[in-house]
């Protein structure tokens, strides 16, 4: 059930009417009704999945909030005492990681066992071999990334005593399942998001109307320009053999665009769903394409997952025992500024290796991260070379003109990456980004180079105009405008004018090709 789909629509509507009727205390019982009702509608077999990864956390969040109320004897000795927190900690990081690895063990078992069967069978061509291992046919559960991530924070937080456990199964099956970001997030953090899951809200005609705004929103993204741009997108990528040049160019600039479009679009209409009931969610955009460098467009690009990386990988990581010691190594080998760099390199090239595999079980996926990771490394190392220069030149870092030359030089770089993230495969995006350069001439530079991947005139106009209207949006935001805000505080004749014209265009000019799935309800 597409969140574009008329059925939505129809599901939606009763459910913020029930909602709104049957009493508060019961509220969270509807949500969590809606919530499998929602999941089923796209996968019946796989929900055993969902309900294990749900078992399997609550129970060992359950486990843990026991663990931490754990005290000593009263007659213990000091001496007693450490050991009873030692025992304590093991107690404790032993149930941790039956959750990990049941948790991540069947992520990785449904995403990725086929990526390493065609690996293997890889080596064994490479030494001749001649037998092979059969693939499996294996359906991937949707949004198994997002509600797995989302199930392991919670276990963390208990486990740091950050959060208490839910006791009540079903009351916590809510806080997995909530149905608008159960496919593509944002990943919630369960001290911020339980609580307003369980504890009922009332009617409110400026949550309704600011969450169908957001929704509007989302949908003039979703289907006036990315699902416009999907078809020739396709037609270039998966037939790469017979593009080059500026046509590639065009296409990966199309694909760039049709990603923040989808995804973020997508994000909208979560975080309106759940305004209208009531709930906030946690933002996941920040016109990442306004940013200055890699660093910055990982902190504005899926907000919620670079948060969780930072706090459950990053952190534990670099700040570990072993990181600290290394620290120290590489001050006496290299120097200081070596020595406290490096464990934060290595720290976000873990990261990036896992942000690469989570997008997807391919090379070129860890290509993906890796790049970016890269990056991000050795900039933190170069920094100071970029301040030398910027003396010697005598370059204003904070000057328009250069902020400028970083957006541009951040975005090229974003779309070099991208090759990476929708090519059909590591060879093929190699090629495709070689090739620019290669094949690149004069006369491709012309509508009749888009017309011919299937981008007509009249197309290339919705998209320019709404790519317009996109960044006129986002640089109001990035200055502080609360256009939400600011639209629904108009009167009421400006206000529905606003509303009616922004869904006559959606309904005019939404692709006539039909709309396609999110991209990323398939994580």
């Amino acid at each position: 059930m597409s969140f574009t789909s008329f059925h939505f629509f129809l599901f939606l509507i009763v459910g913020v009417i029930v909602y709104y009727i049957i009493p508060k205390k019961v509220q969270w019982v509807w949500l969590l009704i809606l919530s499998y009702y929602y999941y089923f509608t796209y996968s019946f077999k796989t929900v055993v999945l969902l309900l294990f990864t749900t078992v399997v956390t609550y129970s060992c969040g359950i486990a843990l909030e026991k663990i931490n109320e754990e005290k000593p004897d009263e007659g213990d000795l000091g001496e007693d005492k450490k050991l009873f927190k030692k025992r304590i900690a093991h107690k404790k990081k032993c149930v941790v990681v039956w959750a990990l690895v049941l948790c991540f063990g069947i992520l990785a078992g449904v995403k990725y066992t086929n990526f390493a069967i065609k690996n293997i069978n890889s080596v064994i061509g490479l030494f001749k071999g001649t037998g092979r291992i059969s693939l499996l046919t294996i359906t991937l559960p949707l949004g198994i990334s997002f509600y797995t991530f989302q199930s392991i924070s919670y276990v963390i937080d208990v486990y740091r005593a950050k959060v208490k456990a839910q006791r009540n199964f079903f009351k916590y099956s809510l806080f997995v399942t909530f149905f608008p970001q159960l496919l593509q997030g944002p990943i919630g953090r369960y001290d911020r998001l339980a609580g307003q899951l369980y504890e009922g809200h009332s009617y409110n005609l400026k949550n309704l109307q600011l969450g169908a705004q957001r929704i509007l929103w989302g949908f003039f993204k979703k289907m006036v320009i990315a699902d416009r741009l999907t078809s020739p997108v396709n037609k270039v990528f998966y037939n790469y053999g017979n593009y080059g040049g500026w046509t590639n160019v065009f296409a990966i600039l199309m694909y760039t665009v049709e990603l923040y479009a989808d995804f973020s679009g997508g994000i909208d209409i979560v975080i309106g769903v759940a305004q209208m009931l009531g709930i906030t969610l946690d933002e996941n955009f920040r016109q990442p394409y306004f940013a200055r460098s890699i660093s910055e467009f990982w902190r504005r690009w899926h907000i919620s997952l670079g948060l969780w990386m930072k706090d459950y990988v990053f952190y534990p990581f670099s700040l570990s025992k072993g990181m600290h010691k290394f620290g120290k190594w590489c001050k006496k080998t290299f120097g200081n500024n070596v020595g406290k760099l490096m464990p934060v390199s290595l720290g976000n090239l873990l990261v990036f290796f896992i942000v690469g595999i989570w997008h997807g079980a391919a090379w070129k996926y860890i290509v993906y991260g890796m790049i970016n990771g890269v990056i991000i490394a050795a900039s933190g190392m170069l920094a100071p070379v970029y301040e030398s220069i910027h003396k010697k030149l005598h370059i204003n870092p904070k000057c328009k003109w250069y902020q400028c030359f970083m957006i541009v030089r951040t975005f090229i770089i974003v779309n070099i990456t991208n090759f990476y993230d929708i090519a059909p495969e590591l060879y093929a995006a190699n090629r495709m980004l070689t090739e620019c350069f290669t094949k690149a001439h004069i006369s491709q530079l012309s509508l009749s180079t888009l017309t011919s991947i299937g981008l007509k005139q009249a197309d290339l106009i919705v998209v320019l105009i709404g790519c317009f209207i996109l960044f006129i949006v986002s640089v109001l935001k990035e200055r502080g405008v609360n256009i939400r805000e600011s639209v629904a505080g108009k009167n009421i004749v400006i206000r529905w004018s606003l509303y009616i014209g922004l869904i006559m265009f959606i309904l005019l000019y939404g692709s006539t090709s039909g709309t396609t799935d999110f991209i990323y309800a398939n994580f």
